[in-house]
């Protein structure tokens, strides 16, 4: 309608009757057909949303890097120059220790030195640049690296958010919804990890029942669990079940995140779970946890410096320990407010940042795991929406090839949104279709339409148009484009709004993949085992 109303006064006379005319006649048209344009619109918007996705982004647009090879250069050189010098902790982990020790490293006490290069080299010499992390619908797996792109949903809030009862502590119906809701997004590629915190479990078995609220209710690529050597364990046994032992040993089935104390610090508990994965040969991702002026100097340039020494040091033990194994280039940087202490997302120093990472992990060789849509926003509001954008634009324009808290994120990552999952999956499609290549087949360019046209008239009634009416242009699944009237008239709603129905809508139409019942028995029997396991565990501490 909105076309209609700004064109309603165009230099074609009877332009605004012909549109009007087309509009009603394709209408009455499609009802006789299929009940009418909006719903068959609907039906292709659900079966968009619901389940019928690409696995992830082949990019046909380039990227953006800020910095030349002196510059880079130059932080590499830094890098070298922090590990030789200063050195990184590996604190509470003998083993790690005897690792680095064995392979010539410097080591004194905890602190470890590496030789300028000495990282560097390790990593190139089997680290591989891209790989696949398999899913258990084949369908769904994802390539990681090259010219490839995936969105991942926010991680690790014990708190969720919606319209009708607010911000409150997440539990295990909150992890199993959005688990749904992520497995029906067609623009989300992967299942993630800790979609919430599910609070109303003990901590000691909350990885088992995410780890089969992924695998049962989901059939996309999803993460592993890091608190403790045990808890990876237990997830790398789960998808054994799954894929079977042998696949498992020869192939990517668990992408998990290891975050580095900045500045440069492993723990033992981070480096437990590496350890695990890196020896049953999944992907691991090094990702510093760095807020700039509190965890790393004020700087891009030296936070650049500091981070890529913290990933080459943890990259390069992936490798000792495995060659060959995945291995993962991450950061997560947020300049603070150093004025308040706060965090700051959306910023230009962040989109620096993630644009000079990617040229860094090109030149190791290995993929780069960044962050999307981030806000400091309680609520999904206008400072969630151009916080979020820009974070997650500058990270898709940086080219990153794994974008994690790409849906839902609010508070700081504190708190994951309902609202906010549909309203960044929609920006997600919209990155999407734009890295889409540009169609030119013989219907693309609609020779016929302009044989069809005379100068001066335009392409509505055209057979051209009519032929794609359906599927030109992107359309958002929860902009409002109409005009002012129609909008007032449907019940004047904000796109939260809109984004509350569309959640409950999905939920409430929701269809869990199918799913072998020898395996999903299997997985339950192991659950069942080591839940007792742990429990008569904990009764013997106690």
């Amino acid at each position: 309608m909105n076309l209609f109303y700004i064109l309603r006064n165009s230099s074609h006379s009877n332009l605004s009757y012909t549109i009007l005319n087309v509009k009603s006649s394709t209408e009455k048209s499609a009802r006789r057909r299929t009940g009418g344009r909006q719903s068959k619109r609907e039906r292709r918007r659900q079966g968009k949303a619901f389940g019928n996705s690409s696995p992830y982004i082949q990019r046909h647009v380039g990227r953006i890097g800020l910095l030349d090879d002196a510059g880079l250069s130059l932080i590499e050189k830094n890098a070298d120059r922090i590990l030789d010098q200063i050195g990184m902790d590996f604190r509470d982990d003998p083993e790690t220790l005897d690792i680095f020790s064995q392979a010539g490293c410097r080591v004194s006490g905890e602190r470890v030195r590496f030789e300028p290069g000495f990282c560097r080299e390790v990593i190139q010499n089997s680290a591989p640049q891209q790989f696949t992390q398999y899913a258990r619908n084949p369908a769904r797996s994802v390539k990681i690296g090259g010219k490839n792109s995936l969105f991942c949903p926010s991680f690790g809030s014990p708190f969720v958010h919606d319209m009708d009862r607010g911000r409150r502590y997440s539990t295990c119906e909150d992890f199993e919804n959005l688990t749904r809701l992520h497995y029906m997004l067609d623009s989300v590629h992967h299942s993630g990890g800790v979609v919430c915190e599910p609070v109303d479990l003990p901590v000691s078995e909350r990885h088992l029942f995410m780890a089969k609220t992924h695998l049962k209710l989901s059939d996309k690529p999803f993460m592993g669990a890091v608190t403790a050597r045990e808890r990876a364990a237990d997830t790398v046994e789960m998808v054994r079940i799954v894929f079977g032992e042998k696949f498992v040993n020869e192939n990517c089935c668990l992408y998990s995140v290891v975050n580095t104390n900045a500045p440069l610090v492993l723990d033992a508990t981070m480096l437990e779970a590496l350890k695990v994965y890196a020896k049953a040969n999944q992907a691991v991702v090094v990702s510093p946890f760095v807020l700039g002026g509190a965890m790393s100097p004020v700087s891009v340039a030296a936070t650049l410096a500091q981070v890529l020494a913290e990933v080459l040091a943890g990259l390069c033990l992936i490798q000792l320990i495995r060659p060959g194994a995945p291995a993962v280039f991450g950061t997560f940087f947020s300049p603070i407010s150093l004025q308040s202490g706060a965090t700051t997302f959306g910023t230009p120093e962040g989109m620096q940042f993630q644009m000079c990472a990617r040229s860094l992990a090109d030149r190791l060789g290995v993929p780069l795991h960044s962050v999307g849509a981030l806000t400091a926003s309680k609520v999904p509001d206008a400072q969630a929406a151009y916080e979020s954008a820009t974070q997650l634009i500058g990270s898709f324009m940086a080219g990153t090839h794994f974008i994690i808290h790409a849906t839902g994120c609010l508070e700081s990552l504190l708190t994951v949104g309902y609202e906010k999952v549909i309203m960044d999956a929609d920006r997600c499609a919209m990155l999407a279709a734009f890295a889409d290549k540009v169609d030119l087949s013989d219907e693309a360019q609609a020779w016929d339409a302009f044989e069809e046209v005379e100068p001066g008239h335009h392409f509505l009634e055209a057979g051209h148009t009519q032929r794609n009416f359906e599927t030109a242009f992107f359309q958002s699944s929860v902009a409002d484009n109409k005009s002012f009237e129609q909008w007032q008239a449907e019940g004047s709603s904000w796109q939260h709004e809109r984004a509350n129905e569309t959640w409950k809508k999905m939920l409430n139409e929701y269809q869990p993949p199918p799913i072998e019942s020898d395996i999903a028995e299997a997985l339950d029997e192991f659950v069942l085992r080591r839940l007792k396991e742990i429990r008569t565990q904990q009764r013997g501490i106690q």
